[in-house]
C-alpha cells in the first residue's frame, strides 16, 4: 500500500457497543445458546430492531429508521478490517477441540473484510463466503492493530468486542472513536467494561443522544489538541 502526505489517517473505531446501566457489556455464563450469557439479547435488542439490524439478520424489510438505525449504519461505513476477542468469535475456552467452529454468523458473516481474532490458541486462517477471512493471532493490541491497518488498505479498523478487547485497546490509547449504547437494564454480573479506565473522558470530546427506544448513545471522539 502506498500513501501520500495528504492521505487520510486510518481511524480505530468502536461502534454499537451495548453496555448496561451498571457497566456490564456482556452477561455471566456465555454458552453456545447464550452468546451474551444471562443478559440474553437485552444488550442488542435495540440493534436488531433497526432496519439495518433486520437486514443483517435476513429478516426482510421493516425496523426503525431513526437515530438508532443511522448510528448502526455508520458503524459499517469505511471499515477495512476488524479485530475481536476469541469469545466474540465463539464460546469455547482453552485449546480448540477441533477446527469445526466457524463463528456465530453462518457461512457468510456480516464483516466482508479480514477479521483478526485475538486468542492464546492460534489456528489456521478461515476463509468464509462474502470476503470475510478470520485470522487467529496471539499478539498485543498494538501488534495486531498494525497488521489490521495494513490489511485494511487505507480504510479504518473496527474493534468489535467483546468488552475485554475494547478495554485493552482503550487502556493502550489506541481508539479514536468510541460509540457506547447505554441500555436501561441492570445486569449485576458479567464482564465490566470500565475497569482501569478512570479519566477516560479526558482524551475525548463526548456527545450524547437519547433514543425514543430508551437507549442512550454516547460518542467519544479523540481530542485533536
Amino acid at each position: 500500500m502506498t500513501t501520500s502526505p495528504t492521505a487520510r489517517r486510518q481511524l480505530v473505531r468502536v461502534h454499537n457497543f451495548g453496555v448496561s446501566l451498571d457497566g456490564f457489556a456482556t452477561g455471566h455464563g456465555q454458552a453456545l445458546d447464550t452468546p451474551f450469557g444471562h443478559a440474553r439479547f437485552r444488550l442488542v435488542d435495540w440493534f436488531f430492531d433497526t432496519a439495518m439490524g433486520r437486514e443483517l439478520q435476513g429478516r426482510g424489510p421493516g425496523g426503525s429508521r431513526g437515530i438508532d438505525n443511522a448510528l448502526t449504519e455508520s458503524g459499517f461505513r469505511g471499515i477495512g478490517a476488524e479485530i475481536m476477542g476469541r469469545n466474540k468469535f465463539g464460546p469455547q475456552r482453552g485449546p480448540w477441540p477441533d477446527e469445526s467452529w466457524q463463528g456465530w454468523w453462518g457461512e457468510e458473516p456480516p464483516f466482508h473484510t479480514p477479521v483478526y481474532v485475538l486468542t492464546h490458541h492460534p489456528r489456521p486462517s478461515l476463509k468464509m463466503a462474502g470476503g470475510t477471512v478470520f485470522h487467529f493471532r496471539d499478539a498485543s493490541p498494538a501488534d495486531v492493530l498494525a497488521e489490521a491497518k495494513q490489511a485494511a488498505d487505507g480504510l479504518d479498523v473496527r474493534i468489535g468486542g467483546g468488552p475485554t478487547v475494547v478495554r485493552e485497546f482503550l487502556a493502550a490509547d489506541l481508539v479514536d472513536h468510541l460509540h457506547i449504547v447505554v441500555v436501561p437494564i441492570v445486569l449485576g454480573r458479567g464482564v465490566w467494561l470500565w475497569d482501569g479506565l478512570e479519566g477516560l473522558e479526558q482524551r475525548f470530546e463526548v456527545e450524547t443522544i437519547a433514543s425514543p427506544k430508551g437507549v442512550v448513545h454516547l460518542t467519544y471522539t479523540r481530542r485533536t489538541s
